[in-house]
């Protein structure tokens, strides 16, 4: 089995604190995988990682059988921050604008332009690519900004907060037109999220981080009260919903 990414025990320090420690997992080829944690569990880091920005501390860290470096042209990147810049532009010139440091290793601009058409295409955005971007939903720049991600036919694609700020209708509709696009080409896919239940029967693992620790497994496996308070070091409770739906809470003390 090929592995998109390999860690051994990884430890990652940010200004002399360690955010991420011990990190050993292997993630398949061609898998989507939900990377779920609470606000400082190190999701972003782990991505800044991946893309070579935040050093590794120590340990090894590698995607598809080579060390992580900067500036890879088969990784694509949706970062959870994303500046507007300028709300009348049109979505297509929109992604143009912002192609320059957001998608790394790209190729030409002619090449760009040529891909980007395919893209929107295939993500039915044609239409949303000619409106000003200021006017458009979440959700609709949230397609357009995957279109830029896909750029380059990447091998890798990191989607940090895709879903952030979207109405739950739009959290799914996203959620659901990522995977198909990803399945289609075969691309390895990690989503950052703070709620699993837009990506449920779309990922098929999950990576949690808490307190520096991460542990992966499908859902069934991860979402569970025993796994998640070992995480986490203090009682959590996991309740599923008859809806399907799953929540995490903070548990009792026995």
């Amino acid at each position: 089995m090929t592995h998109a990414i390999s860690c051994q025990t990884l430890d990652v320090d940010l200004a002399g604190r360690r955010i991420l420690c011990g990190l050993s997992f292997h993630i398949p080829e061609g898998s989507i995988v939900a990377v779920l944690g609470p606000n400082g569990a190190g999701k972003s880091t782990f991505f800044r990682t991946l893309l070579g920005l935040t050093p590794v501390t120590r340990g090894a860290l590698s995607l598809f059988g080579q060390p992580v470096r900067r500036g890879r042209a088969d990784i694509g990147y949706l970062p959870q921050t994303r500046s507007m810049i300028g709300p009348r532009l049109t979505g297509r010139a929109h992604i143009m604008a912002t192609l320059e440091g957001n998608r790394w290793g790209l190729a030409s601009k002619k090449r760009s332009t040529e891909e980007l058409e395919a893209v929107l295409q295939e993500l039915n955005a044609t239409d949303l690519a000619d409106r000003p971007f200021g006017t458009l939903s979440g959700g609709e720049r949230q397609r357009l900004m995957l279109a830029q991600a896909m750029l380059g036919h990447p091998r890798l694609l990191l989607l940090d907060e895709p879903l952030a700020s979207l109405d739950p209708g739009r959290m799914r509709e996203v959620a659901e037109l990522t995977g198909n696009l990803v399945r289609a080409r075969g691309i390895t896919a990690l989503i950052s999220a703070h709620d699993i239940n837009p990506l449920i029967g779309i990922v098929d693992r999950v990576l949690y981080l808490a307190g520096g620790h991460a542990r992966i497994g499908t859902p069934d496996e991860i979402l569970t009260a025993p796994v998640l308070s070992r995480l986490y070091g203090t009682p959590v409770d996991v309740f599923h919903a008859p809806s399907g739906q799953i929540f995490v809470a903070p548990g009792r003390e026995a």
